[in-house]
């Protein structure tokens, strides 16, 4: 620590003293946060050496690489003692403002009511229970308030420099934002809306989701394969090696277009019917945040909303997935033939154990995921800033995994229903039908064909699409919390 010190002029310690009240206690923390970042002990920190210490801490890349450029004032991509201890100065600084902001009554601490007051002048409203949870995530003492050490402490290493940056941090870490694998969408204060970042927001994750569902439409596809053909004894391998001996290797992308396509309009469609929803739900709220269950039943009606409109585009992806070698010569096609052969009747097929499916999907995955965020924040925020991107990827693929579970039978009964061709002379079994004719000939492990690379494409889905959206919200200009 004195040798960390010792690199640079005792001016640097002056000029602290006139960003932040400073202290030897302060002092001593910033050298010793030096030496523990400067892992090879050359004097400097590198990108890497910073991601790798503030990992702990959940820093998230995005927020190293804005920390480094704002501290780095000779662009070498390093940072030396100097660099690094006015970069905390003036971050501090700019921590005591907005803790003065915060502290309404002027007593040194800030307690659940001046959280929702701060939020409510921002467009932001929360609950007291969510308020709470906001305070919890920093109280080191449980105390139930905030002091000026615990909140600077909290911060110390997130790049947020006014009250708004704060609200979004706190919306974005205490609210559900894992993108479009979850029914319920995300919320949105007014200023986002009016400023173009919900849009952009909805760009970047349907961008993520085509490069993702392009990433894994193999597994994808064998999936469906399985669903529907897995009575015959189909066995994993066997299905994407009688895939590929049909149509090539490009055959495994069949369906993919489509699936791809509508990405947006379910999306944007979801979004806007959940806005109206919550609207009506809240009524006399005066704006009030949504409970867990209230946004349960506002994301189940928003997701059934979207999957009424945008459904003859989910059977149409079933049979393009589905359709042998020159079958059809595209979208149009495909719909040409079963609006000829079928009538608009067979647009909808399946949709009805597809509309039962959302209610337990939508239940099990937002529980589970308020759960586990929720666990993670009691047992380890005081060690770390906050539950990062990375922890609520993580809470979201296993709520989404837990969804999947449950709802999966009624998802199996869906595809196949969609897969009915009235042409074909195979009988037209109902849903109940499906059901029995499932279990009296395959068991009850014949309600779950095909979960296997339904699992397996999962963990590649979820990182594909967290490097994608990463990316595009960089570029479409869209802050991170």
């Amino acid at each position: 620590m004195g040798e960390a010190r010792a690199r640079f002029p005792c001016w640097t310690w002056a000029r602290c003293q006139d960003n932040v009240v400073s202290d030897p206690e302060r002092e001593k923390t910033w050298a010793e946060l030096f030496d523990q970042l400067d892992l090879n002990k050359d004097g400097r920190i590198d990108v890497n050496e910073l991601r790798t210490g503030l990992n702990t801490w959940g820093i998230v890349r995005s927020e190293v690489d804005e920390i480094v450029r704002e501290s780095d004032t000779n662009h070498d991509g390093q940072l030396d003692f100097k660099e690094f201890t006015q970069y905390l100065c003036k971050h501090e600084k700019e921590l005591r403002l907005m803790f003065r902001n915060l502290d309404h009554n002027n007593d040194g601490q800030i307690d659940v009511a001046e959280i929702q007051l701060s939020l409510r002048s921002l467009g932001l409203n929360v609950s007291t229970e969510q308020a709470s949870r906001i305070l919890q995530s920093m109280d080191r003492d449980g105390t139930m308030t905030i002091d000026w050490n615990e909140w600077r402490d909290h911060f110390l290493f997130n790049p947020l420099h006014n009250m708004e940056d704060i609200a979004h941090y706190w919306k974005h870490s205490l609210m559900l934002d894992i993108g479009e694998q979850l029914t319920v969408p995300d919320e949105f204060t007014e200023k986002e809306r009016r400023s173009g970042v919900v849009w952009r927001q909805l760009v970047a994750g349907a961008m993520a989701g085509a490069v993702s569902r392009t990433g894994t439409a193999p597994l994808d596809r064998l999936k469906v394969f399985l669903q529907v053909h897995g009575s015959s004894g189909v066995s994993l391998f066997g299905g994407l090696r009688g895939m590929v001996q049909e149509g090539g290797l490009r055959s495994l992308w069949r369906g993919n277009g489509i699936n791809v396509l509508k990405i947006a309009p379910e999306s944007a469609i979801k979004f806007m019917a959940y806005e109206q929803i919550k609207w009506l739900i809240k009524g006399s709220k005066e704006g009030g945040a949504l409970r867990v269950q209230e946004r349960f039943v506002a994301g189940s009606l928003a997701g059934a909303t979207a999957q009424t409109i945008i459904y003859p585009m989910e059977v149409l992806k079933t049979r393009l997935t589905l359709r042998k070698t020159g079958q059809y010569s595209g979208m149009a096609d495909c719909a040409r033939q079963m609006l000829r052969k079928e009538g608009m009747r067979a647009f909808y097929k399946g949709y009805v154990p597809n509309t039962l499916g959302i209610i337990p999907y939508a239940g099990i995955d937002l529980a589970v995921y308020e759960t586990l965020k929720n666990a993670w924040l009691q047992r380890y925020s005081m060690g770390s800033p906050d539950p990062g991107v990375l922890v609520l990827l993580g809470c979201g693929t296993v709520s989404s995994t837990c969804g999947q579970l449950a709802s999966y039978p009624l998802a199996l009964i869906r595809t196949r229903m969609q897969a009915q061709a009235s042409a074909d002379g195979t009988p037209q079994l109902s849903m109940v039908g499906q059901f029995k004719h499932i279990v009296s000939h395959e068991g009850f492990p014949g309600l779950y064909k095909g979960i296997a690379p339904n699992f397996l494409k999962v963990i590649p889905a979820v990182s594909i699409s967290y490097v994608v959206y990463e990316h595009m919200i960089k570029s479409l200009g869209v802050l991170r919390s």
